[in-house]
């Protein structure tokens, strides 16, 4: 691994770290005040995630992004990361399933707690899938 891939991970690792405390920290305080963080924050943290496994498999240069609009379709998906890497499958139906919850948590009018909720238990679902994967530094 190489300078710049360590120092990209470690900035992932840093926004993973802020998105997990601001998730925390909405459960704690209240979802229903929080429904936007909750949008914002499960869908960049899954990105983040999927960039560190990435970068640690040597599948993405770099200075490649994952964008969390490509997880409103599987044809996006399915062009942009063509390769394979662990429990891909499943790591990407989690992230799709996120990514189906973000603009209406961040846009949309307020949802039901249990909505809230179930964006959080998917994230919270995620993180298993990616350390299953290999990822273990979350």
């Amino acid at each position: 691994m190489i300078i710049g891939e360590v120092m990209r991970i470690e900035a992932h690792r840093r926004n993973l770290k802020e998105s997990t405390m601001t998730l925390r920290e909405s459960v704690e305080r209240g979802l229903m005040e929080r429904q936007r963080n909750v949008g914002f924050h499960t869908s960049a943290g899954m990105c983040d995630m999927l960039e560190m496994l990435l970068h640690e498999k040597n599948l993405i240069d770099p200075g490649s992004s994952i964008k969390h609009e490509w997880f409103s379709s599987r044809k996006a998906v399915d062009e942009r990361l063509p390769f394979d890497f662990p429990m891909k499958n499943e790591i990407i139906e989690m992230m799709m399933r996120i990514e189906s919850k973000r603009n209406i948590l961040c846009y949309g009018k307020q949802q039901t707690e249990e909505f809230i909720q179930e964006a959080i238990d998917d994230f919270n679902l995620l993180v298993s899938k990616f350390k299953e994967a290999g990822l273990h530094e979350i």
